[in-house]
């Protein structure tokens, strides 16, 4: 049978590998339904424009760069930039939010998928989420470095459709996907395994295809089809802050904007480290708020 991974609203407040196995040791999935990993992306007229604010809690963010639900937000930045910081920030403001919602299509559900991370790191995110009670609204998705290449190359394709779920129903949710440039390397692998001609940067030639089919699936549905969203935020890792290599250039023409993040302001002590030159919100400026608006 094609892959499938368990989705609904069961799935919160669990850590499940790339197949949709819990890791938590907290036993089986109770009440859930099954959805396909490879889904094709909602097509134009089952779309809506970005409309509703999706705060991440960050000024800097909040204001200068706005962000919709139904965006896609690409966060890049060197490593120890505070990438994962912002993306961690984003699910912890949201406890705030969904306190105040006073019905289902005001809450956010919150995905976060953790593709090559160490283990410890996966253990310690857990922790932070489950002490400020941000579990509760949230699922976790990990392939860590351990797994295997494949698994490291499902696994952004595994946590979309569990945000699927709610987007098709007609809720809101956001996924976070740390970092899509091990995913790529994951898929160069097994291209290059496979004997796949190798192009630039011997990445195959499909590593577009890779990512665009992934964040298409980010959409704010039109009122017809529920008006449900999911928000992406993509994580890169640039080297040396070459936001130029082939990968970082890929994503940034796929996403709706991105919030780029710089070593030497982090080091200067501005954090989150954003260089406001660089980073941008294409759609995101309709779905400000007003007050904000106005300071801004």
């Amino acid at each position: 049978s094609i892959v499938d991974v368990p989705a609904g609203k069961a799935m919160l407040g669990r850590v499940v590998d790339a197949l949709g196995v819990p890791i938590d040791g907290r036993g089986a999935l109770s009440d859930h339904e099954r959805r396909r990993v490879e889904v094709k992306a909602p097509g134009i007229i089952e779309r809506k424009s970005v409309h509703e604010p999706m705060q991440t809690g960050l000024k800097a963010v909040d204001s200068l760069v706005p962000i919709g639900r139904g965006q896609r937000e690409l966060i890049i930045g060197d490593r120890q930039t505070g990438k994962t910081a912002i993306a961690i920030d984003t699910i912890l403001n949201q406890k705030q939010m969904n306190s105040r919602a006073t019905s289902e299509s005001e809450t956010l559900y919150c995905v976060y998928v953790a593709i090559g991370q160490k283990r410890s790191t996966v253990a310690q995110l857990v922790q932070i989420l489950s002490e400020a009670n941000a579990l509760e609204y949230s699922i976790l998705v990990a392939a860590t470095a351990s797994d295997p290449a494949p698994l490291q190359f499902l696994a952004p394709y595994s946590g979309c459709a569990m945000g699927e779920y709610f987007r098709d129903n007609g809720m809101h949710a956001l996924i976070i996907y740390d970092d899509l440039s091990k995913q790529a390397v994951a898929y160069r692998q097994m291209s290059l395994l496979l004997r796949r001609p190798p192009g630039r940067e011997a990445f195959p030639g499909d590593v577009f295809y890779l990512h665009s089919r992934l964040l298409e699936r980010a959409a704010k549905r039109s009122d017809q089809t529920g008006a449900g969203s999911l928000t992406a935020l993509p994580v890169i890792e640039t080297q040396a802050g070459d936001v130029s290599a082939y990968i970082p250039t890929n994503v940034i023409s796929i996403t709706d904007g991105q919030i780029c993040l710089e070593t030497e302001l982090f080091y200067r002590g501005i954090r989150p480290a954003i260089n406001v030159g660089l980073s941008v919100s294409r759609v995101g400026s309709a779905a400000q708020l007003k007050a904000m608006k106005q300071v801004c």
